[in-house]
């Protein structure tokens, strides 16, 4: 009797509510030891503070496949089956993270389509942890918008098989919803604004930096506003000192230059007379020499020999054979 559904209980798609988790994990929680000691007799006021004892979400875990009391108070939900109202104020609160994932489970399983896209997307802007109790009994963090995307878009859910509910989009083109407006659609505008404030700033600076430089470029290319005018006596002074000054500094080029064409010159013809004189020299010495040899020879020679040898200097010099002594 304690595990039967009330008797003015609605069936919900098309069968008894508590159908709607499988038979092997719905008589794992009517044998274990939450279920029969905190869920008995409960009503919808009770099952509230239970609710809000609760400190993790979970379905089944260990070899023995044990529910957790998560489970046990969705069981107990669709068993007395509360009102819609309690339901939503389920979802709808604030405090107690977990009253509201248990409320959003129960919605998502006995609610319809439109009522499951109402009431639970809205929790997509609830970024609070949650614990959740894995199937070895150890725990993982996950968040509140994690659990909601959880059961919209996934086959199952702590375990327990979700019904199908249909597409958003068909709903949409129906006419039974309207159309999602995500909580990202503002933060992407003020990035856009942002980005072309600043893209416009980047844009007001380069220009400001061309025309400056346009300016520069204009003042150096332009002449001087002077120019025009007659040079004042001081200005007339400076360009006279300026154009002697060149001149005399050409000169004394030219004179530098002069000095040194004569001084390359005259050593070079110094150079060339010393040669010309060494030569001379060192002919005088050849002469000084022979007249020397000759001088002693002809004083060891007769005077026949003397005369002979100066016939053949001469025929040597006709180009004739020389005589024989």
């Amino acid at each position: 009797m304690a595990n039967r559904t009330v008797k003015d209980a609605h069936s919900i798609k098309g069968t008894n509510p508590q159908y709607l988790i499988e038979k092997i994990i719905r008589t794992r929680i009517y044998e274990c030891r939450y279920w029969k000691e905190d869920c008995f007799a409960l009503t919808a006021e009770l099952l509230v503070d239970k609710a809000m004892g609760l400190k993790y979400v979970g379905g089944v875990y260990g070899g023995n496949v044990k529910p957790a009391p998560f489970l046990c108070l969705l069981l107990k939900m669709l068993q007395i089956q509360p009102e819609k109202d309690i339901i939503v104020e389920f979802i709808r609160n604030e405090d107690f993270k977990y009253v509201r994932a248990l409320g959003s489970l129960y919605m998502r399983l006995t609610g319809s389509s439109i009522d499951c896209y109402k009431y639970l997307e809205p929790l997509y802007l609830d970024y609070r942890k949650l614990k959740r109790q894995k199937k070895d009994g150890s725990f993982e963090l996950i968040h509140m918008d994690e659990y909601i995307d959880d059961l919209l878009r996934e086959e199952r859910s702590c375990d327990i098989i979700l019904p199908r509910i249909q597409k958003r989009m068909v709903l949409e083109e129906s006419n039974l919803l309207d159309s999602r407006v995500s909580a990202l659609d503002e933060d992407l505008e003020d990035m856009e604004t942002s980005d072309e404030e600043d893209i416009m700033d980047i844009y007001k600076e380069a220009e400001k930096k061309r025309s400056s430089y346009r300016e520069t470029e204009k003042s150096a290319r332009s002449p001087s506003p002077k120019s025009g005018r007659a040079a004042s006596p001081h200005h007339r002074d400076r360009g006279r000192k300026r154009s002697r000054s060149k001149e005399r500094s050409d000169k004394d080029k030219k004179t530098d230059k002069r000095h040194k064409d004569e001084d390359r010159k005259h050593r070079s013809h110094k150079s060339g007379k010393e040669h010309r004189e060494k030569d001379r020299g060192e002919d005088r010495h050849k002469d000084r020499h022979r007249d020397r040899h000759r001088d002693h020879g002809s004083r060891n020679m007769s005077k026949d020999d003397l005369d002979i040898q100066e016939a053949n200097e001469l025929r040597a010099k006709l180009g004739m054979a020389p005589l024989r002594p």
